[in-house]
Formats: structure tokens, sequence, C-alpha cells
């Protein structure tokens, strides 16, 4: 603390925005009588101590200075996100939104974070009066109840608004359609309800509605957002199908529609979307549809691929191993039949591979190195008719490619074998190239099948352990 009473993190940090050393400058008296009362509310009333808030020095305040050096607040900040910021907290038993915001007519940002987790109260209509200059408004994790105020919709100036996980319940206010320069819009993790606006907005990079009980269709206005970046509309209840016009989407690197409602077929349109680097549909049961025989070929910089959980059925085109960028690929969980298409032995970045749970037939085409790569990662079972390339397998290291549940192509079904048949099984295989001319290399032979059956027996069982602690 310093002598001031003023915790001394708050005051001695270098601040964010302007300080002031002269001595013919200071803060605008309304200003600093606002902010007085702002802070107070937080329960932060030692701010009274400070004779001039803009020449305080403490985070969580910044300052810009007009033509006559009288300075203005421009940003309030309150509660800590980490342990190095060093944000006023807030007594989050009492606190509250103080009207004394609509007193400051230049702020652009404000920021408040889990500052009424135990006080909850609506988001006050009178931030809606904050003027012209407000382009920032995070109240993230408040606990804020009741509906997003349309007054909202007057903040014309909005570049960011940010309501994450909250309580906020109520439809999305028409009024935000007006609000055409955000850049980033977050109203993930509530329980807004209702369909979405027509939500049109040129400069848009971020939209997250994720995680609330949003309906109906989605919206076809979301292809007039050029600009986006993230689309994140996971966890609601949307249905219909994937509308076409995002094909107008070429910014878009992150696509997330999961566990909702939408039903199929897969859109030509998601093949247009050239930036998409992830695509996430799982969850969306589309029943009878089928991954399309030239679907996303264009999907160059496509890294992420989860269609998991969708009853879609047919075979897996050839075309996804011809995504040079593709680590990740969740197909588990379908309908899905035929083998596992050859190209996929040439992605050279694929790092997990789920095709668990399906109707999946033939041979692995994966040798053992890119078996060992993924390891875990590369979940095959529950697909009684695939098998594994023994002649893959190295005498060295035969252990390293076993992958479970799968068995040796011409071997019994490994679900029916005991532990000693199959690896007699293995053992079998690769005696025969062990040469028999002498009593040397008998007795050579003899020791190579122990040694392998002694680690395939330490693989396979270290295999199961790894296994059941992925389940």
């Amino acid at each position: 603390m310093s002598d001031s009473g003023v915790p001394s993190a708050l005051v001695d940090a270098p601040q964010t925005g302007f300080s002031m050393n002269k001595n013919d400058v200071h803060t605008d008296p309304h200003e600093q009588q606002a902010v007085y009362e702002i802070m107070k509310a937080t329960g932060n009333g030692w701010v009274t101590d400070i004779p001039d808030v803009c020449r305080g020095r403490w985070h969580g305040i910044e300052c810009m200075p007009d033509k006559n050096q009288v300075y203005h607040v421009v940003s309030l900040s309150f509660g800590a996100l980490s342990d190095d910021t060093a944000f006023p907290t807030c007594d989050q038993t009492r606190s509250f939104l103080s009207p004394s915001l609509t007193k400051l007519p230049h702020i652009k940002t404000l920021f408040f974070y889990r500052c009424f987790s135990y006080n909850p109260h609506p988001i006050p209509s009178f931030l809606g009066r904050l003027g012209p200059t407000l382009q920032t408004l995070v109240l993230r994790e408040n606990g804020h109840v009741g509906p997003i105020p349309i007054e909202l919709g007057n903040l014309t100036r909005l570049k960011v608004l940010d309501l994450h996980n909250n309580n906020l319940n109520g439809s999305i206010p028409v009024s935000l359609e007006r609000l055409k320069n955000l850049k980033s819009l977050d109203l993930s993790g509530n329980r807004l309800s209702g369909r979405v606006p027509n939500l049109s907005y040129p400069v848009l990079n971020v939209l997250d509605l994720s995680q609330n009980l949003l309906l109906g269709s989605i919206p076809i206005s979301l292809g007039d957002c050029p600009s986006l970046v993230k689309m994140d509309l996971s966890r609601n209840r949307f249905s219909g199908s994937i509308p076409d016009s995002i094909n107008g989407l070429k910014s878009l690197i992150l696509m997330d529609l999961s566990y909702n409602q939408l039903s199929g077929p897969l859109p030509p349109a998601l093949g247009s979307l050239n930036s998409l680097q992830a695509l996430i549909l799982k969850g969306n049961r589309m029943e009878s549809t089928v991954i399309p025989s030239d679907g996303f070929v264009g999907l160059k910089d496509l890294m992420i691929l989860v269609l998991s959980d969708m009853e879609l059925q047919g075979p897996i085109p050839e075309w996804l191993g011809r995504l040079p960028s593709l680590r990740v690929i969740h197909l588990d969980r379908n309908r899905l039949n035929s083998s596992i298409p050859r190209s996929f032995q040439y992605l050279k970045d694929l790092s997990e591979l789920r095709l668990n749970d399906n109707h999946l037939t033939g041979r692995v085409p994966f040798r053992r190195e890119t078996v060992w790569k993924m390891g875990g990662k590369l979940r095959l079972y529950n697909n009684s008719g695939l098998c594994y390339d023994a002649s893959y397998v190295h005498e060295e290291d035969s252990g390293s490619s076993i992958i479970t549940g799968i068995g040796y192509c011409g071997a019994p079904n490994p679900k029916s074998m005991t532990t000693t048949q199959h690896l007699s099984y293995i053992t079998r295989r690769f005696s025969v190239s062990i040469p028999r001319s002498s009593a040397s290399t008998n007795e050579l032979s003899i020791s190579l099948r122990v040694l392998l059956l002694i680690l395939i027996f330490v693989f396979q069982s270290y295999s199961d352990r790894a296994y059941i602690s992925l389940m």
C-alpha cells in the first residue's frame, strides 16, 4: 500500500494511457467526480485519495488531452484477467454499474470482468446513452440477468460488443442491426433464445453466438459479412440447412456449427471458402447425408475437419487425402462404409485421425511410421472389416504397428482371438523369413521368436492401457 492507502500495484505501475508530468495540466473536474462515483460503485472507495485521476498513473484508466491540455477519461477497466493485470478489482457482493458512466463524454472503452457475479442485475439501459465515442463495451462473466437492452443499438460507433458468459435471456434485439462498425460480437454463454435478426456487418471479424438457445435457420444475411474470420454458432438449436450464402465468406478461417439440429445436404458453397482452416459440424444429425464426391477440393488451407456423430453414410471420398494442410480428421460415429482412401497416406502433416464406430472395410493404408507418429490419436476401432497389412511391420519394432482393435489381414477377427492366438499369428508371420539351414540359425530363430513374443506382449499391454486412458 502507498502512504495514501491506495494499492501500490495500481499506482506505481506505468499506466497504458497518458500520464501528466506538467503542473499546468489537469483532469476535467466533472469527469474526475464521475470516476470517483464509478469507483465507489465497484467497491473502490480509496480512489478519492487520488487528487487527480489522470495523474495517478494507475492501470485501469486512460486519459487523453484536448488542445487546451485538459485531460479526459477515454478508458475504464475493472476486474483482473490474470495475476499480471493490475486493473481495479470489484467487490462482487455489492458492485453495480453507476449512472455516472454517462458523465464521461469522451469515453471509448468500458471493460468490466467478473464484477457483479454475487449481485446480479440487468444491463442498465442508460449504457445506450454513452455517446458517439464509445467503441468497446466488454461486460464479461458478470452474472448479468434479463434481456439485452435495445438501447445498445444507439452505440453506432461500437467496434467491440462482448457480453460473454452472463445469464442473459430473451432474444437478440433487432436494434443491434444498426451497429455497422462492429468488428467483434460475442454473445456466447448466455440463455438467449428466438431467431437471430439480420446481421449484416461489412467489417465484422468475429461472431460468437455459441452456447445459447437460439433457433430457426442460420441467417442468410451472414453472407453479407465479407470480413468474417471466425463464426461460432455451436451448441444452439439452429435447424434447416447451411445456407448457400456462406460462399460470400471468403476470409473465414474458422466455422463451428457443431451441436445444432442442422440437416443435409452439405452445401457445395463450403468448397468455395478458400481461407477456411477449421470446419466443425459435429453433432448435427444429417441422416442419409453423404460427403460430396467432389466436395471441398478447393479448401487447400483446411487443417481441421470435424464431422463426427452426424449419421453420415456412404464412402469417404478420395479428395480428402488431397487437401495438403489437413492435420486433424474426425469422422467417427457415423455410418460410413467402403475403405479408408489410399490418398490418406499422402497427408504428411496428419496427426489425428478418428474413424472409429463406422462400417469401414479393407486394409488400413498407413505404414508403421505414420501409425507410430499418431499413436493413440489414431482411432479405428469398431470397424469390423478393417485390417492391417502385417508386411508393414518390421522385425525390429513389430509391436509398434499394432492398432487398437484392428487385426492383421488374413488373421482371425482379433475380437475372437485370445492373446496367445494373436501373438502366435504375428510370430508366424515373421518366422518364415528366418533361414533354417543350420542348427545355429534354428537357435537364432527360436531366440527371435521369444524376443518378439516379449516385445509384442509388452507393447500390447502398453497400448491397451493407453487406449483405456484415452476413453
